[in-house]
């Protein structure tokens, strides 16, 4: 084996500008290997952080309440509704099971929040918005507040609101003015803005206000327990498994984002198996290169093919040294492509860092060892056929050539 390695060595050093050009032809099939990896693979990190990174991942809200149903001697069935309120569905055991759902395996933050709608007013002008009711201390622990803040901060007091950029502009108003808040329950509150953000979702932007939770319990009537229960995780691709899970210890109804993205999950999908067909057309390039190489050197050297037969090395020695040489020729390649992928990667940002109007290239997707084992692979299977083909060789007739 050693004796066929150094044949095979001898090979590849004898005419080095050819083992060169083929060596570099393997490392830019690589390279475009590793390349499309990163970008696929960002582009799809980047398009989930920007569309799930920050929402809840499960989601559990609380079921509203069927009225009480009665039936009349006559038959009729009648329901019972509570007159001069409108009742709020909660989640009343709620602060039972939150340590419950934070020790769950996977869990990142737990936000439990009040919510409900409102209208916002500054002297004339009003606004509609949507509230959200969080504890102070989890403003970010499912949407990233303290990173989209433009003015002021995310820290929610008693008397404290933040809204969106566009909001604000709406109404006029700088960080430190007051504005009342009236529930949909007619519950009113005058506030200070202490703090403005923008996430660049204009509906989010111009319609949602963020307020304690102690707040929202009194403009939504709501004493004890929360409406809903948002929980983020460490791997988002881990909702399905862990919503079964949180649901299975809580007996709670937890709701995964998956289940209301199958549009994403299938363009997701189709981007994925885009990335398989371009990096397929690469590997196929690297087969059909170095293929079309050994053949040529096969012919090339028959007559010492055909001395080495003559001295007695058999077929299968023949065929070991030119899959060894497209093994070294792949290695090669591989190693060397590999290594420029990773270099011109390098000046990329890190997903924690991918900006719109950017290529959102993550190094870490690069899939550098699996690129150079298949192009070792794919370098050992292009050279089975010439090596069959120079085991084939006559001694006789490729002596005499």
């Amino acid at each position: 084996m050693l004796y066929a390695l150094k044949i095979a060595t001898r090979y590849l050093t004898a005419n080095k500008a050819q083992t060169a050009l083929l060596v570099l032809g393997v490392a830019v099939g690589v390279f475009i290997f590793i390349f499309m990896s990163a970008l696929i693979g960002g582009l799809a990190e980047f398009i989930l952080s920007r569309t799930v990174g920050d929402i809840a991942h499960i989601t559990i809200e609380a079921e509203e309440t069927d009225p009480v149903l009665l039936v009349a001697p006559s038959g009729q069935v009648l329901s019972v509704i509570e007159r001069g309120r409108t009742r709020t569905a909660t989640l009343t055991e709620a602060a039972t099971w939150l340590p419950v759902i934070e020790a769950v395996d996977g869990v990142k933050a737990v936000s439990p929040q009040i919510t409900g709608s409102g209208f916002l007013a500054r002297g004339a002008q009003t606004a509609q918005v949507s509230v959200t009711g969080v504890e102070p201390g989890r403003e970010s622990a499912i949407l990233d507040l303290d990173g989209y803040m433009v003015e002021g901060s995310a820290r929610l007091g008693s008397d404290m609101i933040v809204m969106g950029r566009k909001l604000a502009d709406d109404l006029a108003l700088s960080l430190g003015q007051t504005l009342r808040l009236q529930s949909s329950l007619g519950a009113t509150a005058v506030l200070t803005l202490g703090g403005i953000y923008k996430t660049g979702n204009s509906r989010m932007d111009e319609g949602r206000v963020f307020v304690s939770l102690s707040l929202a319990r009194t403009l939504f009537a709501t004493p004890q327990g929360v409406t809903q229960i948002e929980i983020k995780l460490y791997d988002l691709n881990a909702a399905d498994a862990s919503a079964l899970h949180i649901r299975a210890l809580t007996g709670l109804d937890a709701v995964p984002w998956t289940d209301g993205a199958a549009q994403l999950m299938e363009a997701l999908n189709a981007q994925a198996q885009t990335g398989y067909f371009l990096k397929s057309f690469a590997l196929i390039t690297i087969v059909i290169g170095v293929a079309s190489a050994l053949l040529l050197s096969t012919y090339r050297r028959r007559p010492e093919i055909g001395i080495m037969r003559a001295m007695g090395a058999g077929r299968g020695f023949v065929i070991f040294v030119f899959v060894t040489q497209g093994a070294l020729i792949g290695l090669m390649g591989g190693v060397s492509g590999a290594t420029l992928g990773y270099l011109a990667l390098l000046p990329f940002p890190s997903r924690e860092a991918f900006k719109a109007g950017t290529l959102p290239i993550d190094i870490t997707q690069g899939s550098y060892g699996l690129a150079i084992a298949l192009t070792v692979l794919g370098a050992i299977l292009a050279s089975i056929l010439p090596a069959r083909s120079a085991a084939l060789v006559d001694p006789v007739t490729a002596i005499g050539q």
